[in-house]
Protein backbone atom coordinates (compact mmCIF):
# COMPACT_ATOMS: atom_id res chain seq x y z
CA UNK A 1 0.00 0.00 0.00
CA UNK A 2 1.38 3.50 -1.05
CA UNK A 3 0.39 5.87 1.73
CA UNK A 4 -0.51 9.48 0.61
CA UNK A 5 1.31 12.11 1.95
CA UNK A 6 0.25 14.98 2.91
CA UNK A 7 0.47 18.99 3.82
CA UNK A 8 -1.32 21.57 5.27
CA UNK A 9 -0.06 25.33 6.06
CA UNK A 10 -1.14 28.05 8.10
CA UNK A 11 1.10 31.02 8.08
CA UNK A 12 4.32 30.17 9.32
CA UNK A 13 2.74 26.52 10.61
CA UNK A 14 3.05 23.61 8.74
CA UNK A 15 1.67 19.52 9.03
CA UNK A 16 3.29 17.41 7.14
CA UNK A 17 3.25 13.68 7.37
CA UNK A 18 6.80 13.11 5.37
CA UNK A 19 8.76 11.00 7.63
CA UNK A 20 12.12 12.30 6.19
CA UNK A 21 11.17 15.59 8.13
CA UNK A 22 10.59 14.39 11.71
CA UNK A 23 13.36 15.43 14.09
CA UNK A 24 13.28 12.17 15.71
CA UNK A 25 15.73 12.96 18.33
CA UNK A 26 13.48 15.93 19.13
CA UNK A 27 10.40 13.52 19.54
CA UNK A 28 12.09 11.25 21.33
CA UNK A 29 13.50 13.66 24.00
CA UNK A 30 10.04 14.94 25.04
CA UNK A 31 8.44 11.32 24.87
CA UNK A 32 10.87 10.17 27.40
CA UNK A 33 11.57 12.96 29.35
CA UNK A 34 8.61 14.80 29.04
CA UNK A 35 5.21 12.71 28.23
CA UNK A 36 3.61 10.94 31.09
CA UNK A 37 2.38 8.31 28.88
CA UNK A 38 5.85 7.13 27.55
CA UNK A 39 8.21 7.97 30.35
CA UNK A 40 11.90 6.76 30.06
CA UNK A 41 10.44 4.91 26.51
CA UNK A 42 14.05 4.05 24.85
CA UNK A 43 15.35 5.20 21.23
CA UNK A 44 15.44 1.53 20.19
CA UNK A 45 11.54 0.99 20.68
CA UNK A 46 10.66 4.41 20.14
CA UNK A 47 11.82 4.32 16.57
CA UNK A 48 10.57 0.87 15.79
CA UNK A 49 7.17 2.68 17.32
CA UNK A 50 7.75 4.95 14.52
CA UNK A 51 8.70 2.89 11.60
CA UNK A 52 5.62 0.94 12.01
CA UNK A 53 2.98 4.17 12.63
CA UNK A 54 1.77 7.11 10.46
CA UNK A 55 3.29 10.02 11.49
CA UNK A 56 2.74 13.83 11.36
CA UNK A 57 4.93 16.56 12.25
CA UNK A 58 3.97 20.28 13.13
CA UNK A 59 6.56 22.94 11.66
CA UNK A 60 7.33 26.83 12.83
CA UNK A 61 8.91 27.37 9.14
CA UNK A 62 11.56 24.48 9.49
CA UNK A 63 11.21 23.60 13.46
CA UNK A 64 9.63 21.08 14.57
CA UNK A 65 6.99 21.50 17.49
CA UNK A 66 4.25 19.13 17.13
CA UNK A 67 3.82 15.59 16.82
CA UNK A 68 0.94 12.86 16.75
CA UNK A 69 1.04 9.51 15.45
CA UNK A 70 -1.47 6.49 14.19
CA UNK A 71 -1.52 2.98 14.61
CA UNK A 72 -3.86 1.69 11.84
CA UNK A 73 -4.50 -1.19 9.54
CA UNK A 74 -5.94 1.70 6.98
CA UNK A 75 -9.10 -0.10 6.69
CA UNK A 76 -10.66 -0.70 9.97
CA UNK A 77 -9.16 0.57 13.17
CA UNK A 78 -7.00 3.82 14.45
CA UNK A 79 -5.32 4.09 17.34
CA UNK A 80 -4.15 7.93 17.32
CA UNK A 81 -0.98 8.11 19.52
CA UNK A 82 1.94 10.57 20.56
CA UNK A 83 0.29 13.48 20.45
CA UNK A 84 1.68 16.89 21.61
CA UNK A 85 2.49 20.08 21.13
CA UNK A 86 5.95 22.03 22.13
CA UNK A 87 5.22 23.65 25.45
CA UNK A 88 6.53 27.63 24.24
CA UNK A 89 4.06 27.11 21.26
CA UNK A 90 0.38 25.40 23.01
CA UNK A 91 -2.49 28.04 23.51
CA UNK A 92 -2.49 28.65 19.67
CA UNK A 93 -4.93 26.16 19.04
CA UNK A 94 -2.00 24.01 17.33
CA UNK A 95 -3.06 20.81 19.14
CA UNK A 96 -6.58 20.85 17.50
CA UNK A 97 -5.63 21.92 14.02
CA UNK A 98 -3.54 18.84 14.00
CA UNK A 99 -5.60 16.27 15.17
CA UNK A 100 -7.83 17.69 12.67
CA UNK A 101 -5.44 17.09 9.95
CA UNK A 102 -4.85 13.95 11.19
CA UNK A 103 -8.60 12.86 10.96
CA UNK A 104 -8.88 14.05 7.67
CA UNK A 105 -5.95 12.10 6.37
CA UNK A 106 -7.21 10.21 3.17
CA UNK A 107 -6.01 7.11 3.92
CA UNK A 108 -7.61 6.81 7.23
CA UNK A 109 -11.46 7.77 6.22
CA UNK A 110 -14.43 4.97 6.46
CA UNK A 111 -12.85 3.50 9.39
CA UNK A 112 -15.10 1.15 12.02
CA UNK A 113 -13.40 2.82 15.05
CA UNK A 114 -10.76 4.81 16.44
CA UNK A 115 -9.13 4.94 19.97
CA UNK A 116 -7.05 6.70 21.97
CA UNK A 117 -5.79 6.91 25.62
CA UNK A 118 -5.51 10.22 27.54
CA UNK A 119 -5.93 11.66 31.39
CA UNK A 120 -6.00 15.41 30.98
CA UNK A 121 -7.04 16.05 27.29
CA UNK A 122 -10.69 14.75 26.70
CA UNK A 123 -12.11 18.06 25.94
CA UNK A 124 -10.26 18.94 22.88
CA UNK A 125 -10.80 15.00 21.55
CA UNK A 126 -14.60 15.37 22.46
CA UNK A 127 -14.79 18.14 19.68
CA UNK A 128 -13.59 15.64 17.45
CA UNK A 129 -16.32 13.12 18.19
CA UNK A 130 -14.07 10.67 20.96
CA UNK A 131 -15.96 9.97 24.09
CA UNK A 132 -15.42 7.66 26.71
CA UNK A 133 -16.02 4.17 26.21
CA UNK A 134 -19.48 3.32 26.26
CA UNK A 135 -19.14 0.11 27.48
CA UNK A 136 -15.73 -0.52 29.64
CA UNK A 137 -16.08 -4.04 30.92
CA UNK A 138 -15.58 -4.64 27.24
CA UNK A 139 -12.30 -3.03 26.85
CA UNK A 140 -9.34 -5.02 27.92
CA UNK A 141 -5.45 -4.86 28.07
CA UNK A 142 -2.53 -6.66 28.87
CA UNK A 143 -0.54 -4.54 30.30
CA UNK A 144 3.61 -4.49 29.97
CA UNK A 145 5.62 -6.39 32.74
CA UNK A 146 8.35 -4.07 33.56
CA UNK A 147 11.68 -5.83 34.89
Amino acid sequence: MIIQRTESSRGDFSISSDPERLNLVWVHQYLANDAYWASGITFPVFQKSIENSLCFGMYLNSEQVGFGRVITDFATFAYLADVFIAENQRGKGLGKWLVEHILGHPDLQGLRRWMLLTSDAHGIYEQFGFRLVKHPEMVMEKPAILT
